[in-house]
């Protein structure tokens, strides 16, 4: 990876505040020109320093009560590649993780109901080829979301 400097740690403070914010304002802050920042926001997003952007939306508004997170086990380690192309068809899966401990892999999902739990649960996760058990752990709150700072 490719260091950043001191101009390009300002920018990314300003932008992970406020994603919305424009490139003037930004370029204002930060005492360079608006294609300054531009070139400099784009060259981070070519190199991987930024992985994303766009709006979060509540999965509550949608009619997602349930925020789940599943620990599964896989058979043998060498099935992760076809369950994360099975989870990776399930729309409702919207993170995971290759794990150490407890479990082979954890993902995040979101369901409408306990019977939309069920069905995910039943018939698209627990039938994967490869996953031996299942544990589900029931988000109540959510309190802390937020990304990294940059120092």
């Amino acid at each position: 990876m490719e260091k950043i400097d001191d101009l390009d740690r300002k920018i990314l403070q300003i932008i992970t505040r406020n994603a919305r914010i424009p490139f003037k304002d930004v370029a204002d802050e930060c005492g360079v020109s608006r294609a300054a920042i531009h070139q400099r926001v784009q060259k981070m997003y070519d190199t991987g320093v930024i992985i994303g952007s766009g709006y979060q939306v509540n999965p509550k508004m949608l009619g997602y009560n349930l925020c789940v997170f599943v620990g599964i086990t896989l058979e043998k380690g060498s099935f992760y590649n076809d369950v994360i192309a099975a989870l990776e068809q399930i729309p409702e899966v919207v993170e995971s993780q290759f794990t150490l401990g407890s479990f082979s892999m954890l993902i995040k999902l979101y369901a409408r109901d306990d019977r939309h739990l069920m069905e995910l649960l039943n018939s698209k996760i627990q039938v994967i080829q490869g996953v031996s058990m299942t544990e589900t752990l029931t988000s109540l709150e959510q309190r802390i979301n937020r990304v990294l700072p940059v120092l």
